[in-house]
């Protein structure tokens, strides 16, 4: 894989778009399909890996390990591990993550607008 240049037009313009365009800033920390369904099902309480998988099944294991990841290190998730063995780790919602909800909700309702209209 080729390295990025760090000085690149293109990353100074992404880097403009991030600091000035609200929706870039959205969509840089929530802009992939996974995501949204993710904060959706968290929206509902704490969850395990494990009912995460069964929530959304079309899932693969290592696209909600790396989607769990980047979502807690964007703040928007918190994940808990309690020392016990086996482990038990929860993940739930941080308060910006809990900030979204407004986003999500207002896309369930888009879609389901949508879907009543035949879409």
């Amino acid at each position: 894989m080729t390295a990025i240049k760090e000085t690149s037009v293109i990353q100074e313009n992404k880097q403009y778009a991030l600091e000035t365009c609200p929706v870039t800033y959205v969509m840089e920390k929530i802009g992939n399909y996974w995501k949204p369904i993710i904060i959706y099902h968290l929206s509902q309480g704490p969850k395990r890996y494990s009912e995460l998988r069964k929530a959304i099944p079309a899932i693969t294991e290592k696209v909600l390990i790396q989607h769990l990841k980047q979502l807690e290190g964007d703040g928007l998730v918190i994940r808990k591990a309690k020392p016990v063995v086996p482990p038990y780790v929860t993940y739930s919602l941080s308060k910006t993550g809990k900030g979204l909800m407004p986003v999500i909700d207002a896309m369930a309702l888009w879609a389901q607008k949508e879907r009543s209209n035949g879409f």
